[in-house]
């Protein structure tokens, strides 16, 4: 999960909503109609809150360039020679340094350390002796994508 990314969506929103609040607070509600305003404030809750929605899904989806190395990336595999737990994630993952064995079809082997964020549910995927697969950008072997 892309902690600062959602923050910054979260902060953004937010000020989005408060400039358009006060709006309607200091010019919009003097032209409205009687007996109307509880249903704008709802109204406004609603499309706070779904704004909020929308922009976290948003923020969580990869990056341009996540999405174009995933696509135009080389498949190959890594080998976990090591896994050093580094600290926990608000999320229940636990952010991971792997010292891997890279093997690239067409290429000789080389050794890197990525620093991974392990979902709960992949831990056991993430062992010392494990394959998993992995895209190398064709440009930039130190730039990897991994998949669990």
């Amino acid at each position: 999960m892309n902690h600062p990314r959602i923050v910054r969506t979260v902060c953004f929103i937010t000020v989005s909503y408060l400039i358009v609040l006060s709006i309607w607070l200091g010019w919009l509600i003097e032209h409205t109609p009687e007996g109307t305003i509880p249903y704008q404030i709802g109204g406004l809750l609603a499309a706070y809150g779904s704004a909020l929605g929308l922009g976290m899904m948003w923020a969580d989806r990869p990056t341009r360039s996540e999405r174009k190395l995933a696509r135009h990336g080389i498949e190959g595999w890594a080998k976990i020679r090591h896994a050093q737990p580094l600290r926990r994630t608000v999320d229940n993952g636990l952010v991971t340094e792997l010292d891997l064995a890279l093997t690239v079809p067409g290429s000789e082997s080389y050794t890197g350390t990525v620093v991974y964020e392990v979902a709960r549910e992949n831990r056991e995927r993430f062992v010392p002796g494990e394959t998993i697969s992995i895209r190398v950008d064709p440009s930039n072997r130190d730039r990897i994508m991994i998949y669990p």
